[in-house]
């Protein structure tokens, strides 16, 4: 990696002038090397620090993660960390380093985090954050331990006429493209300790999933869920902001409302909003 960067110049006889001195990548002035690593995502500029002192001290650099961090990360800051940006207490590598780590909101029901490589906001709304029809009724639905949620509890529904199940969040969500999705599971989760359900009741009518933005966006989506044993985000549909320094209100919902059959056999663990393109699986 470094022969590019300590080649040196010679005479015929390959002898280096004698002012010269080899240099390796440890002599290249950090703004070079601060410029470099711009061009990285933050894992790999992490990985470069550990290449020599040059590298970890560029890596370091505020000029460097402001280009990473969100462009209202001051407003997030205070809202997550309880931080003020003219502090001065964390670099801004710490901050970013901080907001990747998902911090818990609204009573414990949401979760709010930076994707470590993009540098988006990723919001999951926890069930229990939710207005869901008949959820205090246990011949309804059962509240479950599982470590298959980030939350470490899902809503497993047993049986019912009426599936209604709302939210809402109200976010400072960067400027970009997001995706919303449902988190759900046909069937008993494994390890789960409930009576296992009949599935029943999800391909005779398709669940409605829709959503609406404070800036008129909305999105709506019918799907049959025939997909058992296995955890699927559904994808209701995308928006995007213009202004990351407005709040952005996002009212979401799940509907099966035909009354003329009952419906079961469903665990309901959250709603996930995260950057347009971001691979799911590997944030829930």
């Amino acid at each position: 990696m470094g022969s590019g960067f300590s080649a040196t110049f010679s005479d015929n006889n390959n002898k280096p002038p004698a002012s010269s001195t080899l240099q390796g990548l440890g002599d290249l002035p950090e703004n070079c090397l601060a410029m470099v690593l711009e061009q990285l995502d933050p894992p790999e500029i992490c990985n470069l620090a550990l290449v020599n002192q040059a590298f970890h001290r560029a890596s370091c650099a505020d000029l460097l993660w402001v280009s990473k961090l969100p462009e209202n990360y001051g407003v997030l800051i205070k809202k997550l960390l309880m931080l003020h940006e003219d502090d001065g207490c964390f670099g801004k590598k710490d901050l970013y380093s901080r907001l990747c780590c998902p911090v818990r909101i609204s009573n414990g029901t949401k979760e709010v985090w930076i994707e470590k490589r993009n540098g988006g906001i990723c919001m999951l709304v926890s069930w229990k954050g939710m207005t869901i029809t008949g959820i205090r009724d246990r011949r309804y639905w059962a509240h479950v331990s599982t470590l298959q949620s980030r939350f470490h509890t899902i809503a497993y529904l047993k049986q019912i006429w009426w599936l209604e199940v709302e939210g809402d969040v109200d976010f400072n969500f960067p400027r970009g493209n997001y995706s919303v999705y449902f988190r759900l599971y046909l069937g008993k989760p494994f390890g789960t300790h409930i009576q296992q359900h009949q599935v029943h009741g999800w391909t005779t009518s398709p669940v409605s999933f829709k959503f609406s933005v404070s800036s008129g966006q909305h999105a709506m989506t019918q799907q049959f869920l025939n997909e058992q044993n296995k955890w699927i985000c559904y994808h209701v549909g995308d928006f995007h902001v213009n202004d990351s320094h407005t709040s952005t209100k996002i009212k979401f919902s799940m509907t099966q409302i035909d009354c003329t059959h009952q419906k079961g056999g469903l665990s309901l663990d959250s709603v996930l909003i995260c950057p347009t393109k971001i691979n799911t699986y590997d944030l829930v």
